[in-house]
């Protein structure tokens, strides 16, 4: 049997066309060193990005987790371009809706949320800020990574929004440290 460590695990959540690829990159590399799980959507874009640093960082402990949606309601296939090559435990769901209706029941984003320890937001869309009212809505701690808060569509409040990786790494290494 196969040996997982019980690590937090931090989601990372982001536009799944433009990969950000500083900002994703930065973040993969130091969460590889944080003794954490990496948990995103599995697809391109940023969730690729990010855990392809976390996965080439030398010295990692965490895996990188995918929540991968269905193509399309009642499909057994998953999304096209899911999960990344870089994904190391797929978790396969029947959950189809994305962007808009994020927020609804049979949307990944409810076990993104409540499965992550704490939130990082990169650049991206109605999904992006459907990912961030969850959290939200389920106490989660969450920052965004950003330049300014219009690099979410339809960024919530009440989400703070940090443009310095180091208030980055402290918001989140803070969260974790109330974990152990």
């Amino acid at each position: 049997m196969v040996s997982v460590p019980r690590l937090p695990i931090v989601g990372v959540v982001g536009s799944h066309s433009d990969a950000h690829a500083d900002r994703a990159a930065a973040i993969g590399r130091w969460l590889a060193g944080q003794e954490v799980h990496l948990l995103t959507g599995g697809g391109p874009g940023v969730m690729q990005t990010v855990s392809k640093a976390f996965v080439e960082a030398p010295g990692r402990k965490g895996l990188v987790i995918g929540i991968i949606p269905s193509g399309a309601e009642n499909s057994p296939e998953s999304k096209k371009g899911y999960p990344n090559d870089w994904v190391e435990i797929p978790i396969f769901t029947h959950l189809h809706l994305s962007g808009e209706q994020g927020v609804k029941p049979l949307s990944r984003n409810h076990i993104v949320a409540l499965s992550s320890a704490v939130i990082i937001a990169m650049p991206g869309g109605t999904g992006t800020a459907s990912e961030l009212g969850l959290a939200l809505k389920y106490q989660r701690p969450a920052i965004a990574y950003l330049k300014e808060p219009a690099e979410i569509e339809g960024l919530p409040d009440g989400i703070p929004v940090e443009p310095d990786l180091d208030k980055i790494k402290a918001f989140v290494s803070e969260e974790l440290a109330k974990l152990r």
